[in-house]
């Protein structure tokens, strides 16, 4: 009889790998707030709840709090969880967005000359 995994177990398995758990929080981030700390309470216990909670200067209950369908993270709080994963928080403009108001510019400029 083959011994089998839980979805679960893989989850955390597979969060250990660093590339994993940024594609992972980034796919949860452009899902819903709720949707990414969800995402990054699962990548903190993936590496040891306890760890980063130390590594982060936090207490491993304060996170799981932080972490809840209810909590509300502080960004130095969230910062520091990051921080402590080996990650950070980064600001990219949206593509669709950036591409309109860099045309609508360029016309502007060119209907001006």
């Amino acid at each position: 009889m083959s011994k089998t995994t839980s979805y679960r177990q893989s989850l955390l398995n597979a969060l250990q790998d660093p590339v994993e758990a940024s594609a992972y929080l980034n796919a949860a981030l452009d899902d819903s707030p709720k949707a990414f700390l969800k995402a990054l309470k699962n990548v903190a216990q993936a590496r040891q709840m306890t760890r980063v909670a130390k590594d982060a200067g936090i207490q491993r209950e304060t996170l799981y709090r932080s972490f809840s369908g209810q909590g509300n993270p502080t960004f130095e709080t969230l910062s520091s969880v990051l921080e402590a994963l080996g990650m950070k928080l980064s600001i990219v403009l949206d593509s669709a967005d950036a591409s309109a108001d860099h045309v609508l510019h360029v016309r502007k400029r060119n209907s001006e000359n």
